[in-house]
């Protein structure tokens, strides 16, 4: 007669080891090698943006993304030596551990305040522009036969708000460090050119008007660094502070989009794979197209509201921190998020062979090249037809 099996095996992780940690809390030491190595990595490449952005160019807050020269800092270091096995289990944990905190975290930076803020005419421009870039982008993604995790992974960046969209939508697809980086590093090459270039294209094809300047920064340029940093040159070159305003905002109802949009790719990519050699299709698992992670970042989003209500109200929020303390926790929350995805970031190029690259080609920047240039596009016509009519 056998012996019953016990409800939980030897070997199995409770729930707290396999979503915090990944392992048994006994092996939690094993990560402090890879953690320090990215950690270091991380801490590098804060300084080397404000040193390239704020010392060298000028610039109050720098256009060059930490998490860029994370990445990149990390591909080289893995591709001039063999990283030994010991780093493995921190560099893993950061990759798949911290990166899921940072996007929870970056739920605070969002409200739905911002939404009112850009009007009713505002947001639907805001959604054409994000509806163009992801039809336009996965439609020359296929065309050009790129793999439908890495196309769908620079859509989303182009569509909604650069890096941070890239890292929130991997894991949603299940797509691999090496496509999660080549993505984030198409989307930051043409972002910091429209970063240089597009306040002055701006200027010119609004005839120095404001806020329809200031909507087209905040919906054609990728990553929210990216479009203060170029909104910023606009004002300062052509002293108009309000553009910078309008593109503040408009970015940040873009942001709110990822709530949304992720699951649906997610989705549309899941009822087009997830079908058998002889086309019936299998039953798709509704928490895949909303992870726990993007569900806390709604959470975070949604507490932030809450929070600001009562501040807005002459209150306090939740009834413990006046604005000044609210302010002062929001600041805290974002930076930490910030920290966490480029010490996520560093992990993922330590863990990408760079000679990889190789094989994915010129495609990913045809489409990369395609997709800002549709952007910028649909950001035009949606603007000169309706952006005379939002106020701000």
């Amino acid at each position: 007669m056998s012996q019953p099996t016990s409800a939980k095996s030897p070997g199995a992780l409770g729930f707290l080891e396999r979503n915090l940690l990944g392992m048994r809390i006994a092996e939690a030491p094993s990560l402090l090698p890879g953690l320090i190595a990215v950690v270091s990595l991380a801490w590098l490449s804060k300084g080397l943006s404000i040193f390239l952005g704020v010392n060298l160019l000028g610039y109050a807050k720098s256009p060059i993304s930490a998490v860029m020269l994370a990445l990149l800092m990390g591909l080289i270091l893995s591709a001039i030596l063999t990283i030994p096995k010991v780093f493995t289990p921190g560099i893993r944990f950061a990759v798949r551990k911290v990166l899921r905190l940072g996007i929870i975290l970056l739920g605070i930076r969002l409200t739905i305040f911002d939404v009112f803020k850009l009007g009713a005419i505002g947001v639907p421009i805001v959604m054409l522009c994000i509806a163009g870039a992801l039809l336009i982008t996965t439609t020359v993604s296929r065309r050009l036969n790129l793999p439908d995790r890495l196309g769908i992974l620079i859509a989303v960046g182009t569509a909604i708000c650069g890096v941070s969209a890239i890292l929130a939508t991997g894991p949603a697809i299940d797509a691999d460090e090496k496509e999660s980086a080549y993505a984030v590093a198409v989307i930051t090459v043409f972002g910091l050119v429209a970063t240089i270039f597009y306040p002055y294209l701006a200027n010119a094809i609004f005839a120095g008007d404001a806020v329809r300047a200031g909507l087209f920064l905040g919906t054609s340029v990728h990553d929210t660094s990216q479009v203060v940093g170029s909104a910023s040159v606009y004002a300062d070159v052509f002293g108009q502070s309000l553009a910078l305003d309008v593109a503040t905002v408009t970015k940040l109802v873009r942001n709110v989009f990822m709530a949304l949009v992720i699951p649906l790719m997610a989705f549309s990519y899941t009822r087009r794979t997830n079908t058998s050699i002889s086309g019936e299709r299998r039953q798709s698992n509704i928490l895949k197209f909303l992870p726990l992670f993007i569900l806390g970042f709604i959470t975070l989003a949604i507490l932030r509201s809450i929070g600001d209500a009562g501040i807005n109200l002459g209150a306090s929020a939740f009834g413990i921190w006046d604005d000044v303390a609210w302010g002062s926790l929001i600041s805290i929350i974002k930076s930490w998020a910030a920290d966490f995805l480029v010490v996520a970031l560093a992990g993922v190029g330590l863990s990408t062979n760079f000679r990889s690259f190789k094989e994915l080609g010129i495609k990913p920047f045809i489409v990369g090249l395609s997709s800002s240039l549709a952007v910028g596009g649909v950001s035009f016509i949606a603007i000169s037809l309706l952006g005379n009519y939002v106020t701000f």
